[in-house]
C-alpha cells in the first residue's frame, strides 16, 4: 500500500489470478511514485510462478485514469525532473510489455493521456460504455510522445492521429472497440466485473508456456522500446517547462 497522498496500490493473488488495483484521489492520476510502484508490481508478478494472469484495475466507479498528475507536472522545475517524471510512464509500458503473464485491463470509466497508453499495453481489455478516451496532451503544451508507440501498435497510425490531434475530443468506448483498444464493451460495471473474472479464469486455465509465447509474438519488433520510450520522455520533459505548459496547467487545475 502507498500513502494516500501519493495514491494507492494493492496487489492480491487468488487461484493463480493476480489483481493490481491503483488509485489516486485526483481522478486516479499518476504521480511519479505511483508509476514506479506500478512498474515494480508488474516486474514482480512476471517472476511469480504462482501467477498465470494479471488483472489491472483502478479504484472507484468513475474514471479509470486521468493520466499524469497535474500537481506533479506543476512541481517540475528543471529538465532532469521533467524527463524522470515521464520516464515513469515509459517504465510502466516497458514493464507491461516484458511481463511474462497476460495482462487483462478492466476499464470502468474515462481514460485520458498516459492512461490510454497503459490501457494499450494491456493484452486484452474489457470496458464499460462509460469508458471513453482522450489524448489531451497538446492542450497542455506537450504531446503523447511516450505512449505513441504502444497506442499506434494497438489501434494503428490513423486512429492514433485522430486522438492526438483532436486533443479536446472524447472518443466513445465503442469507437475504442472498433479500433481495437477494447476487446469487449459492457453496459454496467457489474457485468464488466463478472465477465472479467470469467475471462481471467479461462486464461489461467491455459498452458502458461503458450500464453508466454503469445506475449512474445505480440511484442515482436519492440526491442528498441527500452531506449525509444526514454527518448520520447525527454521530449515531454523539456516541453513541460515551457511557459505555455505552465500557464495551461494552472488554468486546468483551477
Amino acid at each position: 500500500m502507498i500513502p494516500q497522498s501519493n495514491g494507492s496500490l494493492y496487489t492480491a493473488i487468488q487461484n493463480s489470478i493476480a489483481t493490481i488495483e491503483f488509485g489516486h484521489p485526483a481522478s486516479n492520476s499518476f504521480p511519479l511514485e505511483l508509476l514506479q510502484r506500478l512498474s515494480n508490481a508488474f516486474r514482480q508478478l512476471s517472476e511469480d510462478d504462482t501467477v498465470k494472469v494479471i488483472i489491472l484495475k483502478s479504484e472507484g466507479d468513475r474514471m479509470f485514469c486521468s493520466g499524469a498528475s497535474f500537481t506533479a507536472l506543476l512541481s517540475i522545475t528543471n529538465f532532469d525532473e521533467g524527463k524522470h517524471f515521464f520516464y515513469g510512464f515509459a517504465h510502466v509500458i516497458n514493464a507491461m510489455r516484458l511481463c511474462k503473464k497476460p495482462i487483462i485491463g478492466r476499464i470502468q470509466g474515462k481514460t485520458v493521456g498516459g492512461g490510454v497508453g497503459i490501457v494499450a499495453a494491456c493484452d486484452y481489455c474489457l470496458a464499460t460504455e462509460a469508458a471513453s478516451i482522450q489524448l489531451s496532451e497538446l492542450t497542455i503544451g506537450i504531446g503523447p510522445f511516450v505512449i505513441e508507440p504502444v497506442v499506434s501498435k494497438k489501434i494503428g497510425d490513423g486512429a492514433f492521429a485522430t486522438l492526438a490531434w483532436d486533443a479536446t475530443q472524447w472518443q466513445t468506448a465503442y469507437w475504442a472497440k472498433e479500433k481495437g483498444l477494447f476487446n469487449r464493451v459492457f453496459e454496467s460495471i457489474t457485468e464488466l466485473d463478472k465477465e472479467t473474472q470469467i475471462f481471467a479464469e479461462k486464461i489461467a486455465s491455459y498452458n502458461p508456456q503458450a500464453t508466454q509465447q503469445m506475449k512474445k509474438i505480440r511484442w515482436e519488433g519492440t526491442e528498441n522500446w527500452d531506449k525509444l520510450l526514454l527518448q520520447r520522455a525527454e521530449i515531454s520533459g523539456e516541453l513541460i517547462l515551457s511557459d505555455f505548459s505552465k500557464k495551461s496547467l494552472k488554468k486546468f487545475k483551477k
